[in-house]
């Protein structure tokens, strides 16, 4: 009886901190406002636009979330999101990459192991890899092009 009582008083506290986690977080729509998500702050406040899976209203699986600033196109995040919340993945920055897990603020934001290292560029190739054959299939060529370079850029960097 007693194990009982601690397990369910472990499983209150595992269920109360998740949802004061969930609390905390902010969540955004896309701009066709049918996906809801929690954007990476480098991503910054500008509008935003998910291509991938919607379940539920929410962000999910592998795919892309990027920023638009006006006509030009901003920081993207490559990865994983799970209920609109990013789990791994990327961020491509002008110059640069933030790479890693999701803080509940950003991508990447604590100690990096290897293996996230490696699994989150490889989410971010799966990703820019779908977002190029989800253009292809519109008969958008250019933008196809463009994210299978993307992919290869992202690869690159695990060799």
């Amino acid at each position: 009886m007693r194990r009982i009582r601690v397990t369910l008083a472990a499983s209150v506290l595992l269920l109360a901190s998740a949802t004061a986690y969930a609390a905390d977080l902010i969540w955004s729509k896309d701009a066709a406002g049918k996906c809801s998500f929690v954007a990476p702050a480098s991503l910054t406040d500008a509008p935003k636009q998910w291509i991938g899976s919607c379940q539920g209203g929410k962000a999910n699986g592998i795919g892309m979330l990027r920023a638009r600033m006006g006509d030009q196109a901003g920081p993207a995040f490559y990865g994983e999101m799970r209920e609109g919340v990013p789990v791994k993945g990327v961020v491509d920055l002008d110059g640069g990459y933030r790479v890693g897990l999701f803080s509940g603020r950003e991508i990447g934001e604590g100690d990096l192991q290897w293996q996230d290292r490696l699994d989150s560029f490889n989410l971010a190739v799966r990703a820019a890899t779908m977002v190029s054959q989800h253009y292809a299939g519109q008969k958008n060529t250019a933008s196809a092009n463009y994210y299978r370079d993307v992919a290869k850029q992202l690869e690159a960097q695990v060799e």
